[in-house]
């Protein structure tokens, strides 16, 4: 009798402890490595600002097919060309400040270059993405990413460097920050189908459902290749047939979409710059 019944109690620890595991485990999120996990990791680091770690997750998600890869590939486009935009701003203003500063131009040339090197790596990324997600057939375009955080008024930092004021460490630091996360923030509203009006993106970003034309979000990309195609301009990396190539590729992706006064309006445009080179 008395042993039944510590064999009894046994039992019911050890179903106890079974029923406090599952209970431990099914509340401590997604298996790592897996995409829902690398899904709730890319929010939580978006969240924090730290955009390089949410572009691996990202990455990590979009190298297999799985159920958050359509979600994933156009938050990655999002990420990757936001900040390259960013770092192409900060190249440009710290050029301008090379110009200006005759007498001490040293700093904001390194500047520069470290900005423009990053700018390519990013663009190059992008542009391998947006390859990826024209071979899909996703209509609308699923744009699930939180609404950015961050201003959409021009960088002070960056307004003083351009005039060849040197900056402070600091001052570099914050300015970096602010460039990238308004870019980001930018093109967030951009791809979410707000170019111009950061509030209304910010609404309709709100539900984390919004469906965008295939149509108006491959133009939106399209818009974006040829801006980092002046990147490699003349007065930027001088690389001609790169910027030939950013070009070409988004006259590539008009001609997928139906004909629009802002297609042709932008084909137009791409094609002068096509010719001027």
């Amino acid at each position: 009798m008395h042993t039944s019944a510590i064999r009894g109690m046994a039992t019911g620890i050890a179903v106890l402890a079974c029923l406090v595991l599952i209970s431990c485990e099914g509340s401590s999120g997604p298996e790592p490595g897996t995409p829902a996990f690398y899904w709730a990791a890319a929010q939580e680091t978006f969240g924090t600002k730290d955009y390089v770690k949410t572009i691996e997750h990202l990455e990590k998600i979009t190298a297999t097919d799985n159920e958050y890869t359509a979600r994933a590939r156009p938050w990655l486009l999002v990420m990757t060309s936001g900040m390259a935009k960013g770092y192409m701003d900060l190249a440009e203003n710290f050029d301008a400040g090379a110009r200006a500063n005759k007498a001490d131009p040293t700093d904001f040339r390194r500047h520069t270059n470290t900005y423009r090197e990053q700018a390519d790596h990013l663009a190059v990324e992008f542009a391998e993405v947006f390859g990826k997600f024209e071979q899909g057939k996703d209509d609308p375009v699923p744009i699930a990413y939180p609404f950015p955080t961050g201003s959409a008024v021009p960088v002070m930092e960056l307004t003083k460097a351009a005039t060849g004021v040197q900056l402070t460490p600091t001052e570099v630091d914050t300015a970096e920050k602010r460039a990238i996360a308004r870019a980001v923030l930018l093109q967030a509203s951009a791809a979410a189908g707000a170019p111009d009006d950061v509030a209304k993106a910010a609404d309709l970003l709100k539900a984390g459902t919004l469906q965008v034309p295939r149509a108006a979000f491959v133009t939106t990309m399209a818009g974006t290749l040829f801006d980092e195609s002046k990147l490699y301009g003349p007065r930027g990396l001088d690389n001609p047939d790169r910027a030939k190539l950013f070009s070409n590729r988004a006259l590539d992706a008009l001609k997928t979409v139906p004909e629009t006064k802002d297609t042709k309006d932008l084909s137009a445009k791409i094609t002068k710059s096509l010719k001027a080179k």
